[in-house]
């Protein structure tokens, strides 16, 4: 199944999506909520009366109003997630990463997976991405995939915490270089490098929707991997390609991780972390360190950053500038002597 959060009447509405088109999930059964957020805390019951309007829908069984994704404005799957994390889990991103600055692979890596907290009031669907001036000085995408956690729980084991994912979306985890690199220097962040946008979207896709791609996670590592073609294109240049299933650490390990003394609950979003390849920041190293010509790029005012994994989707956006010369990077304060 997949469900979609779309604008009507200037509303937010939860919708079940089918090639192309929408079914609002209240207008089908009054019973289910019309916000993702509390369809999510609404529980199993909710979930599976939704699984099977989409089954019903898809036999023909049940034909429902559809309104046209073409004439609806499609915003995050999750728009108010309860919290947003993003992991690290792709090795192949963080070696090219280090091996570029020059600094050898960090060993701890592959001990334990890890994750930040990003900003979940920060959250965005397809469209325009409204960009501060100095988001602009070496901004960045990066191509992941999320899932969404769809009921609460605490010190999950990773043998059982698949069981705990709702969805699965698109993320594109946005990234200002040179604000994320300056406040990293005091050994804290990200912080205002990443906390004025992260894109999900276009779709919340159920784990039944991937059975088909079912792989086996790595040697040593527990829980579900997805053999999910990744890409991304700029201004239609494709400029990154990798896999969900090259991913090291699992969600189910991420998982785990995430609820060790903590409750996880309905609506938690949890990124992948980059594809190995997913970024500038990783495509500007490996170019400057085989050819000391190569020209860095950075997305710019009016760039279009097109993101599909298989199975997900394809999620859309433009970048914007606000009109303002306020600058942060402007008010730092000089050292007293």
């Amino acid at each position: 199944m997949k469900l979609v959060t779309y604008l009507q009447q200037n509303k937010a509405r939860l919708g079940i999506y089918h090639n192309g088109m929408i079914a609002d999930m209240q207008a089908v059964d009054s019973n289910l909520p019309n916000n993702m957020r509390d369809f999510l805390f609404a529980g199993e019951s909710a979930m599976q009366k939704a699984l099977q309007i989409d089954a019903d829908i898809k036999l023909g069984k049940l034909t429902p109003n559809l309104i046209s994704e073409d004439d609806s404005e499609l915003k995050a799957p999750v728009p108010y997630p309860t919290s947003c994390r993003d992991g690290y889990a792709f090795r192949q991103h963080v070696a090219a990463a280090r091996r570029n600055r020059g600094v050898p692979m960090i060993p701890e890596f592959d001990q334990y997976p890890i994750f930040y907290f990003t900003n979940h009031n920060a959250i965005q669907g397809p469209g325009d991405i409204y960009c501060m001036p100095d988001h602009f000085n070496k901004l960045d995408f990066e191509l992941e995939a999320a899932i969404v956690v769809g009921k609460k729980g605490r010190n999950i084991k990773a043998a059982e915490a698949d069981a705990y994912i709702a969805g699965f979306m698109i993320m594109n985890d946005m990234s200002a270089r040179t604000l994320q690199m300056e406040e990293m220097l005091l050994n804290l962040g990200p912080a205002k490098g990443k906390d004025f946008s992260t894109v999900i979207g276009p779709y919340f896709v159920t784990p039944d929707e991937l059975e088909a791609y079912k792989i086996p996670a790595k040697s040593g590592h527990v829980g579900n991997n997805y053999n999910l073609n990744m890409k991304c294109w700029v201004n239609g240049k494709l400029v990154s390609e990798g896999n969900v299933g090259d991913m090291d650490w699992t969600y189910a390990e991420i998982l785990e991780r995430c609820a060790y003394g903590v409750d996880i609950l309905p609506g938690d979003v949890i990124g992948s972390g980059t594809v190995g390849t997913g970024c500038f920041l990783e495509l500007n190293g490996t170019g400057l360190l085989h050819d000391k010509n190569y020209k860095p790029q950075w997305l710019q005012e009016g760039d279009v950053v097109e993101m599909e994994i298989t199975g997900l989707g394809r999620l859309t956006n433009t970048i914007r500038k606000v009109d303002t010369d306020f600058s942060i990077l402007a008010l730092k304060k000089h050292a007293q002597t």
